[in-house]
């Protein structure tokens, strides 16, 4: 038996030498694993608060999508409704505008504004030519001085 002792003995020599170094491993990863719990939890917290705003800060809100029933070919436009495009066959405000003229108002049902060169055409129609008067000569001092 006293080979038994001795393997008791071994093994409990084992024990006592491994016993603090289980014991130090199981609390660094029982820590590590809290702190990976804490981030975790933090993390899905701040995800499902909402983030405050500054004084007067108010939520942008896009307006909703309405149907372009008015376009004005003016500086502010920026790009050409499907209607304009139907209504005049052009597909860029710069060559509507140098048909129609800045400013040139488009409504959807409507007809197309004049041209520029039937608006010119109409108003040299309706203007009436005003009368030739001949003109007396003009004298002048100097000259008239001189003779």
């Amino acid at each position: 038996m006293p080979r038994a002792a001795v393997a008791g003995s071994l093994d409990a020599a084992i024990r006592d030498a491994v016993r603090p170094i289980i014991d130090r491993l199981s609390k660094a990863v029982a820590r590590s694993m809290e702190q990976a719990i804490a981030l975790r939890v933090k993390a899905q917290v701040a995800s499902s608060v909402r983030t405050k705003r500054g004084p007067g800060a108010r939520r942008r809100r896009s307006t909703p999508k309405k149907e372009l029933t008015r376009w004005v070919a003016d500086r502010r436009a920026r790009r050409v409704p499907t209607f304009v495009i139907e209504l005049t066959g052009l597909d860029t405000k710069k060559k509507i505008v140098a048909k129609f003229g800045p400013d040139s108002v488009f409504e959807k049902g409507k007809a197309a504004p004049q041209s520029r060169a039937a608006a010119a055409e109409k108003a040299s129609e309706s203007r009436h030519p005003a009368p030739v008067k001949a003109r007396p000569p003009i004298v002048r001092k100097a000259a008239a001085a001189g003779k």
